[in-house]
């Protein structure tokens, strides 16, 4: 069963789909070392967790990102956005997921995407980004951004290990935890929910 994420600046629109397998979700999260079944997820890290059904829509966790990037990326700029439906009725906070085996990272023609083996996150090398927007156009998730004004690829790096989104967000719609209290299943049951709530 297919499944749709939408990804725009702050809207959901029907001309702007992306359609993503929960095959392809679970192949991003997958550890080196696969088990007997080649679905083994790495349990050992922590993430961000979305609760979509707790969110407000309050914009906190984006204000709360905005003051912590201002040397990063052009003023204004968050790396965790709050989609919503066209009647807002539902809203979703859009962070990077990660990947184990990063889509952005295997696009980026100047390999300025690595992941930190002490931290264990994907980040980028500003030294090297061009700009060319690949890693934006590979990203599934819609969580890769492209700063115009600096020419620079941005996205979330987790603060490092603590999120100022998490401290922030009342309705605890943003967790911090590890990796195993992700459940697939979840995921593709609220991806199902956007895909309905987009029908006319």
């Amino acid at each position: 069963m297919d499944f749709i994420l939408y990804h725009d600046d702050y809207r959901v629109h029907d001309d702007e789909l992306m359609y993503v397998k929960p095959k392809l979700i679970q192949a991003l999260f997958k550890k080196g070392g696969d088990d007997k079944n080649g679905d083994h997820l790495r349990m050992d890290v922590k993430t961000l967790i979305i609760h979509p059904e707790k969110c407000n829509n309050c914009g906190d966790c984006e204000t709360a990102c905005i003051s912590t990037r201002t040397s990063l990326t052009s003023p204004g700029l968050s790396c965790i956005r709050i989609l919503s439906t066209e009647n807002e009725d539902f809203f979703f906070p859009i962070a990077c997921k990660q990947c184990e085996n990063p889509p952005c990272m295997a696009t980026c023609p100047k390999e300025a995407i690595y992941r930190d083996a002490e931290l264990d996150l994907v980040l980028i090398d500003r030294k090297k980004c061009v700009g060319c927007g690949m890693c934006v156009s590979a990203c599934p998730f819609g969580a890769m951004k492209l700063d115009t004004h600096k020419a620079k690829s941005y996205k979330c790096d987790l603060c490092g290990g603590d999120p100022e989104c998490v401290k922030v967000c009342e309705p605890m719609a943003i967790e911090y935890q590890k990796i195993e209290m992700l459940k697939i299943p979840n995921m593709v049951h609220v991806a199902g929910r956007l895909a309905r709530l987009a029908k006319p």
